[in-house]
């Protein structure tokens, strides 16, 4: 049962069985500051700093008329008070002296290990680090020190990154000793695990709401589920086309259609074609980028809507590109702008403008009601769903500046909000026509609440490489660690997306993200950022020869994964799951973060090394059947032949889709 307790001079709270919280006059727990924050915004990539303040100590305690714990200072210059609501699942921390930050200090035991803020990118288990949650691009290498960063941040645009920059954070925390925490605050928060026995939290508000759960890791994953979906929601689902062959990205106009159809020839299963380049394209110094128009570029795809109903009736559907931002250079800017249904300078009622990189976009307010309307009918709806599009990365989300007037709020909480109402809005569109598990939209922003909304994630902009921080690995523990918070189904651009600075795909790479992608809930390809100068899927024979096989066993997969995508809607769990999530007695599947459950009955080891020819698997309890071979594994750390085109892959014999595995490995 949860507990909040008066002590002396102090407070206590407990969860799951223990004291995780403590505050005592010889030993603070809580403590509030008057903040001074500075936000620096390049493209997307932020810095927050701030002066603030400290606060006397709290070292009194004493219950008040109503029932809270309220802590003081001996001057009552600084007040708190903490309330546990009547059902014992919400805790509330409010300054009743004005201040606007709120440090909280929690107790861990020595072998706690802590996950969750959301979509982690270098490390599942938070243990030992520290993480600001405020979502922004990733970066480029996201390991300062390295070539790759350093030359990504050398403008002063901080664009490299770190370890704990993400599209979507999230202020939710699980531990290992049974219980988790979900903060409701949208305002910039960390997580401050670096100090052995304390997770620190520190939140720039005067009120701190923390939901708590109990239970051990895949119950508290289908219980934040439900907080956030609620997690059985009609959007925990995927269309049949999505997991039924490979989505196959291209973008070269008219040209895309000759490229599939040379694929479907070699023998490919394909169910998408995605063209993000159907609205036009900008070429920039980073490389091809789209017009930020969300309509038909008829110059482009002239013949486009007899494209797309030639595709469907062979059962293959046509994605598009669309994200919340208006080019000043295009016809719907203007429209948007005589509205007013852009954010505003702060001085003047002139739209906002964000510098993308060489062109400049309009901020269409989600707060206005109105602009949210427009955007999902008039966008979405009409020059999207109702012109035949069957899917659409909704990128973006995370660029909301700080320093513009929005229609209603505050732009520091909105911020992290941001992503929130640009996923309401796209699935507002797609209800409107009745198409809610039937289109394939897919996003990289996030925060709490889009788990309600957006179906499927994709991890975001990866360098075309195996580098640890940026590279293929990172979307295996991102897949993992947004599991835990209620988002079913992830996945990511086959073959990577950012290439920049003479960093280039390698053939191993193509062939071992097909591996990876086959093994994913949706298989989908992407050309990156300068196609023209990375090999494609098309590029060579051995390519070629090795996307047509995986997207064959993708395809072959489809009745394992349909089950799976069922099950996370029924249970809440992911589709590809943390090893822990199954076995929460195994402690050494706390830190793993390299391989998965693909649903309960595969686990999969995606190489993620250059040269590697084998790698080490872990196996859990029970027994385990190696794909290709046909060997028995028992429990326990094995090294595992991995031969390109052999990736480990294993599954339960006695799995009710044991003839489907041998089949796939025949």
């Amino acid at each position: 049962m949860v507990r909040l307790e008066p002590e002396a001079g102090g407070v206590a709270l407990r969860l799951a069985g223990r004291t995780i919280l403590r505050h005592a006059p010889d030993c603070p727990a809580i403590s509030v500051a008057s903040g001074a924050p500075q936000v620096t915004m390049v493209r997307g990539n932020f810095r927050l700093s701030d002066d603030a303040v400290a606060a006397k100590p709290l070292c009194r305690a004493e219950v008040d008329a109503g029932g809270a714990v309220v802590l003081s200072s001996v001057d009552d210059s600084a007040r708190l008070g903490l309330t546990l609501a009547p059902d014992a699942s919400r805790l509330t921390l409010k300054s009743l002296s004005g201040h606007d930050r709120i440090t909280l200090d929690l107790a861990l035991a020595p072998d706690d290990v802590l996950w969750g803020g959301g979509e982690q990118m270098s490390y599942l288990a938070l243990n030992g680090r520290h993480f600001p949650l405020w979502t922004s691009e990733p970066g480029v290498g996201r390991e300062p020190g390295t070539p790759l960063t350093d030359q990504a941040s050398a403008d002063g645009s901080f664009a490299g990154g770190d370890y704990w920059t993400t599209n979507y954070p999230e202020p939710t925390v699980l531990c290992s000793g049974g219980w988790a925490l979900s903060l409701a605050n949208s305002e910039y928060a960390e997580f401050d695990a670096r100090e052995d026995g304390r997770l620190r939290i520190h939140v720039w508000s005067g009120e701190v709401v923390i939901d708590m759960f109990e239970g051990a890791p895949a119950e508290l994953a289908r219980q934040l589920g439900a907080r956030f979906g609620p997690g059985l929601s009609p959007n925990r689902t995927l269309p049949t086309f999505a997991v039924a062959g490979a989505i196959v990205g291209l973008k070269q106009g008219e040209a895309s259609f000759e490229r599939l159809e040379r694929l479907i020839d070699a023998g490919a299963a394909v169910s998408g074609l995605w063209c993000e380049d159907w609205v036009g394209i900008r070429e920039t110094s980073f490389g091809r980028r789209l017009f930020w128009d969300w309509q038909w570029n008829a110059e482009r795809y002239p013949d486009l809507p007899a494209r797309i109903a030639a595709l469907k009736a062979r059962g293959i559907r046509f994605l598009g590109y669309v994200n919340p931002y208006l080019a000043v250079d295009g016809p719907l800017f203007p429209e948007a702008a005589a509205k007013g249904y852009f954010a505003r300078e702060l001085d003047s009622d002139a739209p906002y403008l964000v510098d993308f990189g060489e062109f400049h976009a309009g901020v269409v307010d989600f707060t206005n009601p109105a602009a949210a309307d427009w955007f999902a009918e008039e966008v979405i709806g009409k020059r999207m769903l109702d012109f035949g599009l069957s899917g659409w990365m909704a990128d973006f989300g995370e660029y909301l500046p700080t320093d513009l007037r929005l229609h209603d709020g505050d732009p520091m909480q909105e911020h992290n909000r941001w992503p929130v109402r640009w996923a309401e809005v796209n699935a507002r569109a797609v209800a409107s026509r009745g198409k809610t598990g039937k289109v394939m939209w897919f996003m990289r922003a996030g925060y709490t609440g889009v788990q309600a909304h957006c179906p499927l994630l994709w991890a975001g902009d990866q360098s075309v490489d195996f580098s640890r921080h940026d590279g293929i690995g990172t979307v295996i523990t991102a897949a993992l660690s947004s599991g835990l918070v209620g988002n079913a189904f992830s996945h990511s651009d086959v073959g990577g997306y950012t290439s920049l600075f003479g960093n280039v795909r390698t053939e191993e790479l193509m062939l071992r993200w097909y591996e990876l992608g086959a093994f994913s809930p949706v298989m989908r390809t992407h050309e990156g950022n300068r196609p023209d100068e990375n090999l494609q899927i098309d590029s060579t024979p051995a390519l070629i020869e090795g996307f047509v096989r995986w997207s064959r066993v993708h395809a072959a997969l489809t009745p394992y994964t349909t089950f799976v995508v069922i099950e996370a809607g029924k249970t809440g769990l992911p589709a590809q799951r943390a090893l822990f999530l199954h076995y929460p007695d195994d402690r050494e599947t706390f830190t793993i973060q390299d391989q998965y459950l693909y649903g309960a009955d595969l686990m999969v080891a995606p190489v993620i090394e250059a040269g590697a020819a084998e790698r080490r698997v872990y196996l859990p309890q029970g027994e385990w059947r190696h794909l290709w071979s046909g060997r028995d594994y028992g429990p326990g750390w094995h090294e595992v032949p991995a031969p390109i085109g052999q990736p480990p892959v294993f599954y339960r014999p006695d799995s009710t889709f044991a003839a489907l595995f041998r089949e796939i490995a025949r």
